[in-house]
């Protein structure tokens, strides 16, 4: 338990090192993502908290895509000057969603002359991103375990190819994301490498843990990485991931995986090389070339802990 508090710090400390390459999280942009979003009902569900530093009524467009960033559903509504907008999953999400995970966009729109809130998710208001200066945070609501856990959310400002109405978005609209880490080309001189925490025991029930890994283009495909454990030892294994855009994998099914590495760390390169399996959607869309934003975490519960811990997945 001891060294897994230390490399959380010391992952925390990782992050903060070159401004221009960390995750971007806490500020007020354009627009934000919240990239894992799932309900069962009131009692388990993702809740997201929006806040309004524009002197103007904003209105906030909202759509949720599923794992392979298809879009299932949107909507929209009006912040006033200093509001706070909760924004309930189970609540907004319309029927026939239980159990259906995918990511939230928020992006503001246009905020033209005379604009209330009553005009303000008007349709030509939604034709491109407008000045707003929104900020969020979310949770996890688990009622029957009496837990929170924490949803990172990726702050903006978002990058939407050329046309895009925030009404109306599709797979192809959010290009890259600010606070995530945007990729500047192919190969490995350009990539950014992500330490991604594990903390298991090989027992049901027991330390498990889920590896969130979200980007902006197809990340399908069966990735070969580094895995280290808490004393510096290496073995290289592989993680598949099934959908392109949102995904998670378990470390203790890692095929390979010594039964001593239960606490320590996997290092993935995503530009190094291209999965044997990998098919990109879309060729320029591709997560492993030019423009691409991708964005890691780990979700860590352990009988110890009494609740599930978030854990950024360090990069550089």
């Amino acid at each position: 338990m001891k060294k897994f508090a230390l490399a959380a710090v010391a992952a925390a400390a990782a992050l903060g090192a070159g401004v221009a390459q960390a995750y971007q999280v806490g500020t007020f942009s354009n627009g934000v993502v919240v990239p894992n979003v799932i309900h069962n009902g009131a009692a388990d569900t993702t809740a997201v908290g929006l806040i309004n530093q524009t002197a103007t009524v904003v209105p906030v467009f909202w759509t949720f895509f599923n794992q392979n960033s298809g879009h299932v559903t949107d909507g929209c509504f009006p912040m006033t000057p200093k509001d706070f907008q909760p924004f309930v999953w189970s609540a907004m999400s319309g029927l026939g969603l239980e159990g259906q995970r995918g990511y939230l966009v928020f992006a503001t729109g246009l905020t033209p002359p005379g604009i209330t809130t009553a005009n303000a998710c008007a349709a030509g208001n939604s034709a491109g991103l407008g000045p707003g200066l929104i900020a969020a945070n979310a949770f996890q609501v688990d009622v029957a375990n009496k837990d929170l856990a924490f949803v990172p959310v990726i702050d903006g400002p978002l990058t939407l190819a050329g046309g895009t109405d925030l009404s109306t978005m599709g797979p192809a609209s959010l290009v890259s994301v600010f606070g995530a880490r945007t990729f500047v080309g192919p190969g490995p001189a350009a990539a950014p490498v992500f330490s991604m925490r594990y903390y298991i025991d090989g027992a049901a029930g027991g330390n498990d843990t889920r590896i969130v890994v979200w980007s902006t283009g197809n990340q399908a495909g069966t990735h070969t990485v580094n895995m280290f454990d808490d004393a510096q030892n290496r073995k290289s294994v592989n993680f598949k991931l099934n959908f392109s855009e949102l995904d998670w994998f378990d470390p203790e099914t890692i095929a390979g995986r010594p039964a001593s590495f239960v606490d320590g760390f996997i290092e993935w390169n995503p530009l190094a090389a291209l999965p044997a399996d990998y098919t990109p959607a879309g060729g320029a869309g591709s997560l492993f070339v030019l423009g691409g934003s991708a964005f890691t975490y780990s979700l860590i519960s352990a009988p110890a802990f009494g609740a599930v811990q978030t854990v950024l997945g360090a990069h550089n």
